[in-house]
């Protein structure tokens, strides 16, 4: 169970990863236009791409909250992955809330897996 627990945390991590690199440095890309449904005009708004880099800097820190979990003893690892999936999470919930109900599950989706298997651990 350990090695399934780690993978999902290592597979939210890396999305959140991805998600901070689109946001940062890729914004005005295909695949952020299709991954974030949103007009290529908007993004050439320098003040969108300001509020895209600032959230995929959030996203950087959930990231390297999650892989700071991995070099820590257990317990602390424990404590470090509630608070990291729980933060995945809630940011899921409400964009599905305010957004796109899609968002609990594309990006929640790995989170929520991981905290009930770490509950249940």
């Amino acid at each position: 169970m350990q090695i399934v627990l780690d993978i999902l945390v290592t597979a939210v991590a890396l999305e959140h990863i991805f998600i901070m690199l689109l946001e940062m440095f890729f914004i005005k890309s295909s695949v952020a236009r299709k991954t974030f449904n949103i007009d290529s005009k908007l993004l050439d708004r320098k003040e969108v791409g300001v509020m895209f880099a600032n959230q995929g800097l959030y996203n950087g820190f959930l990231a390297a909250g999650l892989f700071w979990s991995f070099f820590v003893p257990e317990l602390m690892s424990t404590q470090l992955r509630f608070f990291f999936l729980g933060c995945v999470i809630i940011a899921a919930i409400y964009g599905a809330i305010t957004s796109n109900k899609n968002i609990l599950v594309k990006q929640g989706g790995l989170a929520i897996l991981a905290m009930i298997l770490l509950i249940i651990i």
